[in-house]
């Protein structure tokens, strides 16, 4: 259990944190990116120019792509099966008797 006065102290430092606009939160990733992000996270933080032209291009290069039309049929496409003429009919049948 925390004593009162560590308490007050991580409220008073939360507190001088939000002041200056910035908030505490966790992320989760690979031990080997924890020196980039914490890197990225402090100079994001100094808000100045830098980091706006930074934050622009982190936003630009993170945001999704939209849905590509036709990703299956050009995987198939490029198949080294294409142009095997594989013999792939299947028979029709009537299925099995359920017994009933």
């Amino acid at each position: 259990m925390t004593k009162a006065s560590q308490r007050r102290a991580v409220a008073a430092h939360r507190r001088r944190l939000a002041e200056r606009g910035l908030s505490r939160y966790e992320v989760r990733g690979l031990e080997a990116d924890k020196e980039l992000i914490r890197s990225l996270a402090r100079r994001l933080g100094a808000g100045d120019a830098k980091a706006a032209r930074l934050r622009t291009e982190l936003a630009e290069k993170a945001a999704a792509e939209p849905p590509r039309r036709g990703g299956i049929l050009a995987a198939l496409r490029r198949s080294p099966l294409v142009g095997a003429e594989l013999g792939l009919a299947r028979e029709t049948g009537h299925g099995r008797d359920s017994g009933l």
